[in-house]
């Protein structure tokens, strides 16, 4: 699949690249996994490029892997430093003369290799940085690693970037591009299917449009083919970011995939009323979940509840680590039919999603959510809302149209104005949501 989108990431990396031909600049690309960051990060429009990647090797074996690239990058016989300390410093030094790009790939893993590596590269940084020409980007998948990393007042390299650049999956407009490209002739339910599993992460679209799998019975036959690499991605991508409590989490996520949205639902399911700090880590350290609460409700409002931040993850938690043990025992086909025969009502809840998206990507409207009272009723799908025009857009979601009821939307919308006053003299227009609209 070819290279999509990222203007404006790409924009920022030119502008550190420029400005860094007068002083190093320091950039720090930041996203889940497989959302692209190392295509984009390698689309620098640079002729000299050194790529280091972080692998999982001794810091000696390491620097021999950069002593390389830097001999045939830049033409320095330097040998075998053991230090990557010995090695940043020379480049710094180096860059005074030859301006470059240097991308560290994997940033995060140094921490496993040697943690110290942060401090020497922060010393020689501080020293070098305003006679050096060096255009660093550094990029990282664990997010709260490198949140922790770059933003953490306690760390050796907190405030030394000159540029954060958190990388999201492809927007709306994006996907059907890359769809129409790959299938001209693709359906508003193959849109959907596409969105519902991928969400937009670049890595699982390639695969996809890659193989071929360009409509919705393809893609979700895929999904559980012998050797799928979804099967057991969620367990991949997640078991290192959350560690030995890893299992919690796991629990917790899954019975958010399976509905049961609220920290009540959620302690009744698993069976323990000690979760409020894991909920909190979940959102605000890994950033892997989201807590709503109904359009203009107040932050301490006792109406919460919780979403998987990820479609795929909604996904792999919903079906595949629910039912691990077909898996283990080799009933992918048992499990295709169970995807098969959930499908529709699971991708209804992508489909709110994704003109949630949409919507927000339009950039006409302040606030956008959804409404629920206290009981969890009078649920209203969609409340796009411009407080400048002081217009309020109120959406049904359906996958058929022929089913939304305009009197049954009015009716919630009653429930709505006597619960949120904000919206008393806004001028208010309903309507449905579709597949026809996507």
């Amino acid at each position: 699949m070819r290279f999509y989108d990222r203007k404006n990431e790409l924009v920022a990396l030119e502008r550190m690249k420029e400005q860094s031909l007068s002083e190093s600049r320091m950039t720090v690309v930041m996203g889940r996994r497989r959302v692209g960051k190392t295509e984009l990060v390698r689309h620098c429009n640079n002729t000299t490029l050194l790529y280091f990647f972080v692998a999982r090797k001794t810091e000696a074996l390491l620097c021999k892997d950069f002593a390389k690239e830097i001999e045939e990058k830049l033409g320095i016989p330097i040998g075998w430093p053991e230090k990557f300390a010995d090695l940043f410093r020379l480049l710094l030094i180096h860059s005074e003369q030859h301006p470059f790009t240097l991308i560290i790939d994997e940033f995060q893993d140094f921490q496993k290799i040697n943690p110290s590596i942060f401090s020497e590269m922060q010393r020689d940084w501080d020293i070098h940085k305003a006679t050096s020409r060096l255009n660093l980007i550094i990029s990282g998948s664990i997010f709260s690693l490198m949140k922790r990393i770059f933003e953490d007042a306690g760390e050796p390299l907190f405030g030394r970037a000159n540029q954060t650049i958190t990388i999201e999956a492809f927007p709306t407009d994006v996907l059907k591009e890359i769809l129409h490209d790959h299938n001209p002739q693709y359906t508003p339910d193959d849109l959907l299917a596409m969105y519902t599993i991928t969400g937009g992460v670049a890595w699982y679209v390639s695969l996809l449009m890659d193989g071929g799998k360009t409509t919705r019975r393809r893609m979700l036959t895929y999904l559980t083919e012998q050797n799928s690499p979804f099967i057991n991605e969620g367990r991949n991508i997640l078991i290192e970011e959350f560690g030995p409590d890893y299992g919690v989490y796991f629990s917790i996520l899954t019975c958010i995939a399976n509905g049961q949205m609220t920290r009540g639902e959620i302690e009744n399911q698993i069976g323990t009323s000690n979760i409020g700090s894991y909920l909190s880590r979940l959102e605000q350290y890994h950033g892997v979940i989201e807590k709503k609460l109904p359009i203009f409700s107040e932050e301490s409002s006792k109406k919460a509840r919780y979403a998987l931040r990820d479609n795929f993850l909604t996904l792999w938690f919903r079906f595949f680590f629910k039912y691990q043990s077909f898996v283990e025992n080799n009933a992918l086909g048992q499990l295709a039919k169970i995807i098969e025969r959930d499908y529709e009502t699971f991708s209804g809840l992508s489909l709110e999603r994704y003109f949630e998206k949409k919507l927000r990507e339009s950039g006409k409207y302040t606030r956008i959510g959804k409404y629920w009272d206290r009981k969890g009723e009078n649920e209203i799908d969609l409340i796009a809302v411009n407080e400048i025009d002081r217009t309020a857009r109120i959406f049904e979601v359906k996958r058929d149209a022929s089913r939304y009821s305009e009197q049954r939307l009015q009716a919630k919308v009653q429930h709505l104005l006597s619960n949120c006053k904000q919206l008393s003299d806004y001028k208010i227009s309903l309507g449905v949501l579709s597949l026809q609209d996507l």
